[in-house]
């Protein structure tokens, strides 16, 4: 079985080469292979270069978008690309690490399983002092929103909506009509999934996240329309 493995990068420059390197030499269930489709949403630091650079070592398959159009848009384009059966969004930054990558995909060896995400709530407790605080509380706590609205709205029982780590059987995203353009596209996908009655699959993960400071870009304002996005999908026709 192969997986498309597509990687959205925007200005990811002092990330980028490592994501690359750890997705290339991630471990496969057996039987698996892969292919790295990397979409350059038009950054404007040294991304492309060290996109360059590695693109013939990696067997890369490269897209450059002329203007930046955001995740959603670069996910969209890495499929025109795809020809795996499988498909996995990996994100450029340092939050989400490919070591999963063997966990998640060991669920599809069920024919029955056509959606898996790795759930970062299962065990991730709110602290909001000491040592081993919670980093970003209020995005711990929009994202535990966001899921309990999900499952409200649809009648499911998903612990992370907003998950970076999404593995999609290839012939249902091509039945999925696919819109958004930029974090909402989140969302949207969960939403279409789940309008349907499709089961996601869910298998713990753990993430390391980061701070504006070191380049994070999903704000409130995402999450407005990403709740937007859960009740016009669950009323559309």
């Amino acid at each position: 079985m192969k997986v498309s493995l597509i990687i959205p990068v925007y200005n990811e420059e002092n990330t980028v080469a490592v994501v690359l390197l750890r997705v290339a030499r991630a471990e496969l269930p057996p039987g698996f292979s892969s292919e790295i489709i990397v979409v350059d949403d038009f950054s404007s630091d040294g991304s492309a270069k060290k996109i360059s650079r590695l693109k013939s070592r990696l067997r890369l398959k490269v897209i450059s978008h002329a203007r930046n159009r955001g995740k959603g848009a670069a996910v969209r384009s890495g499929l025109q690309l795809a020809v795996g059966d499988l498909v996995l969004i990996q994100d450029a930054d340092l939050e989400y690490d490919p070591k999963y990558y063997y966990r998640l995909l060991d669920r599809f060896s069920s024919p029955d399983v056509d959606v898996v995400y790795g759930s970062r709530l299962v065990n991730y407790p709110l602290k909001l002092w000491g040592s081993t605080k919670t980093p970003l509380p209020l995005h711990l706590v929009a994202n535990k929103f966001l899921t309990l609205l999900t499952n409200w709205l649809y009648g499911q029982a998903v612990t992370d909506m907003e998950t970076g780590y999404k593995v999609i059987r290839k012939k249902l995203l091509d039945q999925l009509e696919l819109s958004a353009n930029r974090f909402d596209f989140e969302p949207e996908l969960t939403a279409q999934i789940l309008k349907r009655g499709i089961k996601i699959t869910e298998v713990p993960i753990k993430v390391k996240p980061r701070g504006y400071h070191e380049g994070k870009k999903i704000s409130w304002v995402d999450g407005l329309v990403a709740i937007w996005t859960l009740v016009r999908h669950r009323f559309k026709d």
